[in-house]
């Protein structure tokens, strides 16, 4: 006989998960609103805040994203100003990008983002470092 219970929604590990990362972007977006980015931009640029230079293909990696998906992000980052993509001259098929003076100065505003997001979910620094800690265990048995 089959299990029917092992296919209830609230049995699922990946409902919860997804709701939570959907119900958390969605949180972020007024901070975000307030600094002209999305939540997919906003991502791009932590990565650059915290090494600059990087070429697109090591910003796909860090983001779990192709390159047909952080193409786009770039082309629009680099619209706004924040960024600016240049060719390596060792190899001009590698591009890589940097931050603009915009781009830096928009790191100060950008770093009262998560102290907001802890307020609005109205949750404890260790309760945040637990469920940091438990979705990374996760993720990198994922990744083995």
């Amino acid at each position: 006989m089959e299990n029917h219970e092992s296919l209830k929604l609230g049995n699922q590990l990946c409902f919860p998960l997804y709701v939570i990362a959907k119900e958390i972007t969605g949180l972020h977006r007024p901070f975000l609103d307030e600094i002209d980015i999305t939540y997919s931009q906003y991502l791009v640029m932590m990565v650059l805040w915290e090494k600059d230079g990087l070429t697109v293909n090591q910003i796909g990696e860090k983001l779990y994203l192709d390159s047909g998906t952080i193409t786009p992000l770039l082309k629009r980052l680099e619209s706004k100003g924040f960024i600016l993509r240049k060719r390596k001259k060792e190899d001009e098929r590698v591009v890589q990008v940097f931050l603009s003076e915009i781009g830096k100065n928009l790191q100060q505003k950008a770093c009262e983002i998560p102290a907001k997001m802890q307020e609005k979910l109205n949750l404890s620094t260790e309760d945040l470092l637990e469920l940091k800690e438990t979705v990374d265990k996760i993720l990198n048995k994922i990744q083995k």
